[in-house]
């Protein structure tokens, strides 16, 4: 009895084994890719190098020393991710602002009595 159940678990462990295994391949990759994960990279550290970060980062009770540690330890697809997130940001101001602000000048206009 033992050893039947011994086989059975056995060829079952080694079913799961073959069903589950997925080959690993290598792959080298250019220079050019390395290059931009690293640029992106930069460019995050560079953000979080300005000193009104620094301060936001403070205030919200971060330490910036911290963050760029955490950056550092992103890998090359988040730090992509955030590169991207961060240039897509608006410049400036935001865009809810300046389109108050033409509502109510066009209100003023149409309202002056001519």
């Amino acid at each position: 009895m033992t050893t039947a159940w011994t086989r059975a678990v056995c060829r079952l462990l080694i079913g799961l084994a073959l069903c589950t295994s997925h080959p690993g391949h290598a792959t080298l990759i250019g220079t050019g890719d390395a290059l931009r994960a690293s640029s992106e990279r930069g460019a995050v550290l560079q953000v979080l190098a300005r000193a009104d970060v620094a301060r936001e980062l403070q205030a919200f009770g971060i330490d910036p020393a911290l963050a760029r540690e955490r950056v550092a330890a992103l890998s090359d697809d988040e730090a992509r991710s955030l590169a991207g997130r961060i240039h897509a940001l608006p410049a400036g101001a935001d865009a809810a602002g300046i389109l108050l602000l033409v509502v109510v000048v066009a209100l003023i206009w149409w309202a002056w009595p001519r």
